[in-house]
């Protein structure tokens, strides 16, 4: 990898009868990075990264992972990828030493037993080594998750929606654990599609309806977007929310906390969409959210489709 990419690859498509699914998606993650691949359900970031790992096959499309090519070298890249997929997939009858002695014996690993002890301590899991895994609550299963997916030693990691379901104090202590293993040097391609997760990752990649919509890092994709924010608050905003929802050139409406978010790519139309409300409420501008930015990448692409 003398580009200093692990994942360089383009116009990446893969069609199951008339949908295409992933439609000509060029993505670029350097080593060492953390990249957050975001979008809503049935976006297409499951089918990407199955066919990235070798799961799937691409019926468009060239490109290397970890230096090998996409389509003709997946047995190789399957040996060093880690993958964590959305839903547990281990077993509930096994404790958390048998689960990972299993995945190491799948991969062949010499010193056997001395790398899954390795692999206990450092996830934290020794003292619940005997546990069985079913009887694990959400963040203890993530862990024995991640480090099924790491026994191997891989170098690149690609972790599809791996916080669904975990309590917050466990999602925190789960990306303190990825940005440590990033600083050592371990490449990370997360599927997710919450806004907070996002913030964390060095780059984003967007893909809705199959297509990239876009892709940088967080304050890039926000600039690019040039979408302008207001925050309104006073009384009655739930009245106030469904008037401006009425309103031509307002965008999006949202409720963020006690205040409401009032968004639009079209500055000037905004400015005179709201000034009949300037009296009554606060109003204050702020800078767009990802969250925002997320939302009008989504409308934008639906009245594109819709037209």
């Amino acid at each position: 990898m003398t580009d200093g990419l692990a994942i360089n690859v383009r116009a990446m498509t893969k069609r199951f009868g008339e949908l295409i699914a992933v439609d000509h998606v060029d993505l670029q993650v350097r080593t060492g990075e953390i990249c957050g691949f975001l979008g809503p359900n049935g976006s297409g970031k499951t089918t990407f990264i199955r066919m990235l790992c070798g799961l799937l096959r691409a019926d468009e499309g060239s490109g290397a992972c970890l230096g090998h090519d996409v389509i003709t070298e997946s047995e190789l890249i399957k040996r060093q990828v880690g993958y964590m997929t959305q839903r547990f997939s281990f077993w509930d009858d096994l404790s958390i030493r048998e689960n990972l002695d299993f995945v190491a014996r799948m991969y062949s690993i010499r010193n056997r037993r001395r790398v899954v002890q390795e692999s206990l301590e450092r996830l934290g899991l020794a003292e619940r080594r005997n546990q069985l895994a079913g009887a694990l609550s959400g963040g203890w299963k993530q862990r024995l998750a991640l480090a099924a997916c790491m026994i191997h030693q891989p170098r690149l990691l690609l972790l599809d929606e791996p916080t669904a379901g975990v309590d917050p104090k466990a999602r925190r202590e789960f990306w303190q654990e990825i940005h440590r293993l990033a600083a050592e040097g371990l490449t990370f391609l997360i599927a997710t599609h919450y806004m907070d997760e996002a913030e964390r990752c060095h780059r984003l990649a967007f893909i809705l309806n199959g297509k990239l919509l876009t892709q940088g890092a967080a304050a890039e994709v926000v600039d690019q977007a040039h979408v302008t924010t207001w925050s309104v608050s006073g009384h009655d905003l739930v009245t106030l929310a469904d008037e401006l929802r009425h309103c031509p050139g307002i965008e999006q409406v949202a409720a963020f906390g006690s205040s409401l978010h009032v968004s639009s790519d079209d500055s000037a139309a905004l400015e005179q969409a709201i000034a009949p409300f300037r009296a009554r409420y606060k109003w204050l501008r702020v800078e767009s959210t990802l969250e925002d930015i997320f939302i009008h990448l989504v409308e934008k692409t639906k009245k594109g489709v819709r037209q």
